[in-house]
């Protein structure tokens, strides 16, 4: 039970509640005991892949004549949450199945979705979407990744950084210029097969601050060749619209993430207080620790009331551009302001690895980067005043 006594939203169906409890046993019982293991090894290993799979656990909101499971983002969003609440890192099945997923579906031809999904909704293929690279980061524009065409193939030449699930990914959607005369008119999202290329390089699994079990790397192009059919849909240039067509989805999956901390956050905090005594009483005694938990908690209330309605805004086809952003950029923000209050209220013992408030300080703060800077956020806010 969450820690907020929010009214159920209109999307939360009885069926959905009882599929919130299967997958809640899932990441219970199967990967929440690998977690230490996974973050002294900066990935999460391959089989945990195919064991979501088995338990249709991927692709849930593809359809089911592409192998997936016919719902939509509710499914995705109580995959989310639990992962959260087991305290399952590194496990980055939500990019796979929200952002990865959907570009195949809602642009790929019908050849490539019945080629892709219902591989990667086994866990066969495991999806990552490159689009950073040194220097670039926001400005997809001036992405300098090439993927120039050669008769029947594609030769791609360049490098990506900070792409997540990058050490175990063998289905990558790239975004490069097929037209680097162009600017936004030259970019195109192509497909890579990592298992059947040449010329494909992984670089480090790069140390991060947080997310120490999510493999998150560089990836090197060496005049690697890629067949005419694995550019996304059937027309070179369509990468950038493509690409702002569905932010909306992935950048409120983002702030979903920042809302399942936000509520585990408060419940381990609640559950620390009420037994750490300090001067002979729990902390939880103290007027301070009941005012800042107080705050935290009205806030977070206002926070998941807005989360779900944008969950049905997406449901429905209607969640624009701005509000996504604002889902992202407030939820994200919040994330790190109730997360700080929380570990203060532990004290010496928030700031050691072991305790999970620890973890999730170090954990959100790059949710205010990622899918976008919050800065950016703000400058397409500014756009509808």
């Amino acid at each position: 039970m969450s820690v907020l006594q929010t009214p159920k939203p209109a999307w939360k169906t009885d069926d959905l509640e009882l599929f919130e409890d299967e997958v809640g046993k899932f990441f219970t019982r199967e990967l929440a005991p690998h977690v230490e293991k996974w973050r002294d090894a900066g990935k999460v290993e391959r089989w945990a892949w195919e064991k979501a799979g088995e338990a249709g656990l991927l692709c849930m909101s593809m359809p089911e004549e592409y192998g997936g499971a016919g719902g939509n983002f509710a499914h995705e969003q109580i995959f989310i949450e639990q992962q959260s609440q087991a305290g399952v890192e590194g496990f980055g099945a939500a990019l796979h199945n929200c952002i990865v997923a959907p570009y195949i579906l809602h642009y790929g031809t019908e050849e490539q979705k019945k080629r892709w999904l219902p591989k990667m909704a086994t866990g066969e293929l495991v999806g990552a979407i490159a689009m950073t690279e040194p220097g670039t980061g926001s400005d997809l524009q001036a992405v300098r990744t090439t993927a120039i065409k050669q008769g029947n193939q594609y030769v791609m030449n360049g490098s990506k950084t900070f792409i997540t699930n990058g050490q175990t990914a063998n289905l990558i959607i790239v975004v490069s210029k097929t037209d680097p005369g162009e600017g936004a008119k030259g970019v195109s999202l192509m497909v890579v097969e990592t298992d059947e290329v040449d010329g494909f390089e992984r670089g480090r699994n790069l140390k991060k601050l947080g997310n120490k079990a999510q493999d998150t790397s560089e990836l090197f192009f060496n005049d690697v060749k890629i067949p005419t059919e694995n550019l996304l849909g059937t027309d070179e240039g369509q990468g950038f619209f493509q690409l702002m067509e569905q932010l909306p989805q992935e950048r409120h999956q983002i702030a979903v993430g920042a809302m399942a901390q936000i509520e585990r956050a408060l419940q381990l905090t609640i559950d620390y207080v009420k037994e750490r005594e300090a001067f002979g009483r729990p902390i939880l005694k103290f007027q301070n620790t009941q005012f800042v938990l107080a705050e935290c908690k009205a806030k977070a209330t206002m926070a998941r009331v807005f989360v779900d309605s944008c969950t049905q805004q997406l449901i429905d086809g209607t969640l624009d551009a701005a509000t996504a952003s604002m889902s992202k950029m407030l939820l994200t923000d919040l994330c790190g302001e109730i997360v700080d209050k929380c570990l203060q209220l532990f004290g010496g013992y928030g700031y050691m690895d072991e305790y999970p408030i620890s973890r999730l300080y170090a954990d959100c703060r790059v949710e205010r980067i990622y899918g976008g800077t919050n800065e950016i956020m703000k400058l397409l806010i500014a756009r509808t005043l």
